[in-house]
This record gives structure tokens, C-alpha cells and sequence, in this order.
């Protein structure tokens, strides 16, 4: 009985958590945001070449170790497979900035078109003509 009513109460928290995120819209990221999502990528990408290239090392050095201890003892060893040499990513150089686009005509409205607001009706300026 308790085993059902732990699914039970799993599955309710489950379709409520999908429920409450379909339901939800985030508004569209500012440019400011856009920049900093878009250096945040640029660092986190520098990032792991960074960590890519400091594994190459150490793993160029273990290899290096390993060769000269047996070669001390006296024991064979096959030829060091050849790898592509460690590239060093070099410091971090923030993205440019995109040109800015071109800001979009604005739209001439006449009178005619302009629909008066009703008395003690408030307009969203989300839809202000």
C-alpha cells in the first residue's frame, strides 16, 4: 500500500512540474543579456580548450615518464604512438561585438487610424498603436 502511494504521489509531482512549466514565457532576452550570454559561451568554450590543452600536456608527460622508467630498467617498449601536438588556446579575447543593426523604420500612423481609448480603460503599451 505505501509502494502505490509513493508512485502515486511521484507521478502527481511529476505532471504537475511538466503542467506548470508548459504554461510559462520567459520575455525575450535584452542585448545587454544576449552579450553576456554570448561571452559566457566564448569563456566557457576558451574554457575547456584550456582544459583540453592542460590534459595533452599531462598526459604528454606521464607518457614521457613511463617511456624513460622503462627504458632505465632495461625493458622493452613499442614506439610511442605519434599525436597531434598540444594546442595552447592562448588567453581569453572577449567576442567583438556584432555591428548593430539597422534600427527598423518606424511605422507613420495617421488620426484615422489611432482607435480613441475607451473612458477609464487603461492601454497596455504592448499594444499602443
Amino acid at each position: 500500500m505505501t509502494m502505490t502511494r509513493t508512485l502515486t504521489l511521484v507521478a502527481l509531482c511529476a505532471g504537475a512540474t511538466l503542467a506548470t512549466g508548459a504554461l510559462a514565457k520567459l520575455p525575450p532576452p535584452t542585448e545587454a543579456q544576449q552579450a553576456k550570454a554570448a561571452e559566457t559561451k566564448a569563456r566557457t568554450a576558451w574554457a575547456d580548450k584550456v582544459a583540453a590543452y592542460q590534459l595533452c600536456r599531462a598526459q604528454d608527460k606521464t607518457a614521457a615518464r613511463y617511456f624513460a622508467e622503462r627504458k632505465a630498467h632495461g625493458q622493452e617498449t613499442r614506439a610511442p604512438s605519434q599525436a597531434a601536438a598540444c594546442a595552447d588556446p592562448g588567453p581569453f579575447v572577449a567576442p567583438t561585438a556584432a555591428a548593430p543593426a539597422a534600427p527598423a523604420p518606424a511605422v507613420a500612423s495617421t488620426a484615422a487610424d489611432a482607435k480613441p481609448a475607451a473612458a477609464g480603460a487603461v492601454q497596455s503599451p504592448a499594444k499602443a498603436p
